[in-house]
């Protein structure tokens, strides 16, 4: 691998797995903090909209899109670390992420303490521990929605795991990608991160890495790179949102709009990849399900980041905080890197649906925990969808 910089997998914290983004500001907006791009706007080298008032708000930080892109993303100060929803941007920058740049991606940052609180309101037992089985190859066609996020933080590479799920303003179409907060913004003392990409099916043929580093782009990412276009979060997540703790965590969910690198041929993320899940915001209380299968590409050791895992549990229930929800929590080692990937289970018609994501476990490893989705991640959804109708 290139010795180009450090990296890390998922941002790795108090929990063994990666809590690097954020929500935005402001508990009360269900829609949560995101970063809308309009149509009709003057665009950069690589046609996306940019508006004028974001424009002025980076020169103010004596920033431009040329500088941006020429490597002034690399600059972690403060100052130019942007935090409000109103300042996402996530220019392209085409063959940034090459298979060596996504494979050096892989190594997590190692956790500073185990201090989750779950000893408050409704928490049972800890489950048993689950060890993650591979995915069978190729990943297209055994779970054709999952994928790896690729991100850059003040620390180098990071990756995190998400699914493609429906739009309902664009049925058929879908350009949405679900993932954790903390794979989009680093919370509360940082601001969004930088280079966010989408690549379904990554290492599709399920390639040690001793094979993957002489195999072409094209098996690396074999439905090519998608760059996030728009990201949002919870509020919650952007104001409360901690490395340690489980702060936050609650409303530790994303969903991202993603375009194709080079174009693409002009279909949709879910016509590419052949299938998108819905999202149940409504789904049955933790005690009634009987079966959730999370997946990701953990990274953390003994993972390596290259390979999808999945565990399949009854779920329990863990409190972070009382006073707010009650978190869903399975057995499973999968490790950093993890985080973001879709917790699905079986809907009343028998179909798969999304109900959570990857979001916190303990540093020794053995389970994980992910936010039960309700209003404020269906203000999320919402947003995101009809902000892109008809696009």
């Amino acid at each position: 691998m290139r010795p180009i910089r450090p990296t890390l997998a998922a941002a790795s914290i108090a929990v063994a797995l990666a809590l690097t983004a954020t929500g935005c500001g402001g508990s009360e907006n269900s829609a949560g903090g995101g970063a809308e791009l309009p149509t009709g706007l003057p665009t950069d080298a690589a046609g996306i909209p940019i508006p004028d008032d974001l424009k002025n708000r980076l020169k103010e930080h004596g920033l431009d899109i040329d500088a941006w892109r020429n490597g002034e993303w690399k600059n972690w100060d403060r100052d130019t670390w942007l935090r409000e929803a109103r300042d996402f941007i996530n220019p392209i920058i085409e063959g940034l992420w090459d298979p060596d740049r996504m494979r050096d991606a892989e190594k997590p940052e190692q956790p500073t303490d185990n201090d989750i609180s779950g000893d408050q309101g409704v928490t049972d037992p800890t489950p048993r521990r689950i060890e993650a089985r591979p995915v069978k190859a190729p990943y297209r066609t055994s779970a054709p929605t999952a994928g790896k996020v690729f991100f850059d933080g003040p620390k180098g590479s990071m990756v995190c795991s998400a699914t493609v799920v429906k739009d309902p303003a664009n049925p058929g179409k879908s350009n949405l990608v679900w993932t954790a907060g903390h794979c989009v913004h680093a919370g509360s003392k940082g601001g969004w991160y930088r280079n966010i990409a989408f690549v379904p099916s990554y290492n599709d043929q399920a390639k040690p890495t001793a094979r993957l580093e002489s195999s072409p782009k094209t098996e690396v990412a074999p439905h090519g790179v998608w760059w996030g276009d728009w990201a949002q979060t919870s509020d919650q997540w952007i104001k409360e949102g901690a490395t340690s703790g489980g702060r936050g965590a609650p409303y530790d969910f994303a969903v991202i709009h993603v375009t194709p690198e080079k174009g693409g041929t002009g279909k949709s993320l879910e016509e590419t990849v052949g299938s998108a899940v819905d999202v149940d915001f409504d789904a049955p209380a933790t005690s009634k399900i009987a079966r959730m299968e999370a997946t990701g590409y953990p990274a953390g050791p003994p993972f390596d980041g290259q390979r999808l895992f999945q565990c399949a549990d009854r779920p329990g229930r863990l409190s972070v905080k009382t006073d707010q929800p009650t978190m869903h929590r399975i057995g499973c080692t999968m490790t950093a890197g993890s985080s973001g990937g879709g917790w699905l289970t079986e809907s009343t018609g028998g179909k798969p649906v999304l109900v959570s994501n990857t979001s916190i476990g303990p540093v020794s490893g053995g389970w994980l925990a992910g936010p039960r989705l309700g209003k404020e991640a269906k203000g999320v959804y919402e947003a995101v969808s009809k902000k892109f109708a008809g696009r």
